[in-house]
């Protein structure tokens, strides 16, 4: 049996309607798995009764988090905000983290892992770290935008192998103070925290870059979405 991954979805504001980046949904039944892009239901009932379906949840990239949820106030630089979809993921992190389900965060994903479990986050690099790298990086998004360097001796580096890792960057926000449960796995060579995970869990991975559009053009990229593809068999 493959297992089941659901993915929070993106919300088109103009359309009024959910979507899913093709990429999320390609490199997951690459590894093996089945994607199921979840519904924008927060009720905790429902919740808990969709994630019972589910061997894994992929947190996935798109609008910026409301800054009250990490005790702060907007800054014009941040940008729009979907409050119904921080209360579902909210909702979703509740349930999958008590039933120690294996997750991954990617980008969005990562920031919102996160402030849930209480760290706080640049609400715009460009005006709050203005010595930062270039972080939001023009298409095509499949090529690399600039280097992280892997924490020695943490799952990332021992999974990869190698010390730095080219990767694509499409985000202007980021990791401010780290939440006390998440251990750093990456950082941006201007020190941005890039890859987090939580060693007192089965499998809870977070990246900042898009595995999901750099995939197939380098295998180590697929190699992170397939431990977690692992994790979600029981492997």
């Amino acid at each position: 049996m493959k297992p089941i991954v659901g993915l929070s979805p993106l919300y088109d504001e103009e359309k009024r309607g959910l979507w899913m980046r093709p990429g999320y949904l390609d490199v997951l039944y690459a590894c093996g798995a089945i994607p199921l892009v979840l519904p924008f239901q927060s009720d905790a009932v429902d919740v808990e009764q969709i994630l019972s379906i589910c061997d894994g949840l992929l947190l996935t990239g798109g609008a910026d988090i409301q800054p009250h949820m990490y005790g702060q106030k907007p800054i014009p630089e941040c940008g729009p905000t979907q409050p119904n979809r921080d209360e579902l993921e909210f909702r979703l992190l509740d349930k999958a983290l008590y039933e120690n389900m294996p997750m991954l965060g990617v980008c969005r994903g990562s920031q919102m892992l996160n402030v849930y479990l209480g760290g706080t986050l640049y609400q715009d690099l460009r005006t709050q770290l203005p010595d930062s790298i270039n972080h939001a990086m023009e298409p095509p998004y499949e090529s690399p935008c600039h280097k992280v360097t892997l924490v020695p001796g943490e799952p990332l580096e021992a999974l990869l192998g190698v010390s730095e890792l080219p990767v694509n960057s499409i985000h202007h926000q980021a990791v401010r103070r780290l939440a006390p449960t998440l251990v750093p796995m990456a950082r941006s060579l201007d020190g941005i925290i890039e890859g987090t995970w939580m060693p007192d869990k089965r499998f809870v991975w977070a990246v900042q870059w898009h595995p999901e559009w750099i995939w197939d053009v380098d295998d180590r990229q697929r190699l992170i979405v397939q431990r977690f593809v692992d994790a979600c068999k029981g492997d």
